[in-house]
């Protein structure tokens, strides 16, 4: 007659259960946002949603919980070999030379490293929730490629074989890469779309 624990549907933990909810909760803000400023009167352009900073803000909260996740991850979480990736870093003085078309050349190059490598590490990763986790950093690279091209920054795909530069350096762990995941879109991505001629003549 002792207590007893009551598992979820078909005997599932709920615990988990509610971690996964959570986990969404990210993604629900950004579609929530979307519905909002398409439904909004007097709102006909959808630009507001693509230069609101919250939907980019969702996205990193996903790269940053995911690099917990995998620094958390005891085994089964490392990468077959290092990982060419952008780097982060950004110099003000020379970025702010540069025109926008140069800028997003350099954002759509480190983000497609960050797509190659993304794949990378879902094909190393055999835990079902950590893959999870990694294709919505993998979506959420392709819905920020699908802004760029909704802001009329011309599209520009680097050549398969350009795997190294100066602008890149390597990493060794799925932790590692998320962290410049996490940088990347929090750095340049951010700087980006901040000063795209759309965001910036936009009225809040």
């Amino acid at each position: 007659m002792g207590n007893r624990r009551t598992n979820g549907r078909n005997g599932e933990d709920p615990v988990s259960e509610y971690a996964g909810f959570d986990m969404e909760i990210p993604r629900l803000i950004a579609v929530l946002l979307m519905v909002l400023e398409w439904t909004r009167p007097a709102q006909p352009s959808p630009l507001r949603l693509i230069c609101d900073p919250r939907v980019l803000d969702s996205y990193i909260k996903e790269a940053r919980d995911t690099e917990a996740a995998m620094r958390g991850c005891r085994e089964g979480c490392g990468l077959p070999e290092p990982i060419t990736v952008p780097l982060t870093s950004v110099d003000f003085s020379v970025w702010e030379k540069k025109d926008v078309q140069e800028q997003a050349r350099e954002v759509q190059a480190g983000l497609s490293l960050l797509g190659r490598a993304i794949g990378v590490a879902r094909a190393s990763v055999p835990n079902a929730e950590l893959q999870r986790l990694i294709d919505n950093n993998y979506s959420n690279i392709h819905s920020i490629g699908q802004v760029l091209n909704s802001l009329n920054i011309q599209e520009y795909t680097p050549s398969a074989g350009v795997s190294g530069g100066e602008n890149t350096w390597r990493v060794s762990t799925t932790s590692e890469l998320f962290r410049v995941h996490t940088n990347f879109l929090r750095g340049k991505v951010r700087l980006l779309l901040s000063a795209a001629p759309a965001c910036s003549h936009n009225p809040s």
